[in-house]
């Protein structure tokens, strides 16, 4: 998805060059300007696309968050990732709609625009660090310590490691940091091949320690991130209720001027 919206930018990029790389005095007299204009077949084109994109992608999104609306066919974690698309690909529309060209009151729905997206990447990068079920439900902090396994018994039972590699082991998995048992990934999987451990067996219980040290890691920040994330609301949602409501009135007052692209 972000490769389309790096070849859809290069695109519009590249077939509008010229006419934005004019100034903006001159633009009038451009041999596209017709074309490329605001209020242009083009122009407006790209305006009226991008804003469906973005209305879509927020509609469907609350629809299945709130209202549970396809809940059967559509995986929240999946739509996230949709909505984030078309409220990326729908803003960088915009702005070649706009020709570059900000002022008045479209300036602030514009700038408030990007607000919310840089915000939505943010937002995005706290709602992924929250541990989910397969469905997108947010899991509470006694279901995500519920998740992690009797490591030592396994450790020992299955693989028949010493209590001293358990031990380092485990300092590793609970994100421990003293100096008698500090361990990472890389000098745990030298010790297990110091060992003798067999190499199939060596790449499961490197995996096992990954999974377990990444849960425990999302256990010791599960609070703080929730917390982010009512916090990130604060500045999400004003932002994009402005923008909302300023388009409306841009709408509103291009229809009303005539301005009605090819209908």
């Amino acid at each position: 998805m972000v490769l389309i919206v790096i070849v859809v930018t290069f695109y519009l990029s590249y077939v509008g060059y010229s006419y934005y790389n004019t100034a903006l005095e001159e633009r009038f007299y451009h041999p596209h300007y017709g074309w490329f204009k605001s209020s242009g077949i083009y122009g407006q084109g790209l305006g009226i696309l991008g804003t469906f994109l973005i209305f879509f992608g927020v509609t469907i999104y609350i629809a299945r968050k709130r209202y549970n609306f396809m809940v059967k066919y559509l995986r929240l974690k999946y739509l996230l990732e949709f909505h984030i698309f078309l409220c990326v690909l729908g803003p960088v529309l915009i702005l070649f709609h706009t020709a570059f060209k900000f002022g008045g009151i479209v300036s602030i729905a514009f700038w408030s625009m990007v607000v919310v997206v840089l915000s939505g990447v943010v937002g995005r990068y706290i709602y992924i660090q929250i541990p989910r079920t397969i469905e997108g439900r947010e899991l509470s902090l006694n279901e995500v310590k519920g998740m992690k396994t009797d490591l030592a018994t396994i450790l020992n039972e299955k693989f028949n490691l010493s209590e001293a590699i358990i031990s380092m082991i485990l300092s590793l998995t609970n994100n421990e940091t003293s100096n008698n048992t500090k361990l990472t990934v890389g000098s745990l999987r030298r010790l297990l091949r110091k060992n003798n451990i067999p190499k199939s067996e060596r790449a499961t219980i490197l995996k096992m320690v990954k999974k377990e040290k990444s849960l425990s890691g999302k256990i010791a920040r599960l609070q703080t991130m929730q917390k982010l994330l009512k916090y990130w609301h604060v500045l999400h949602m004003p932002f994009a209720l402005i923008m909302l409501v300023i388009v409306i009135i841009h709408i509103i007052v291009t229809v009303s001027l005539g301005y009605k692209w090819i209908f």
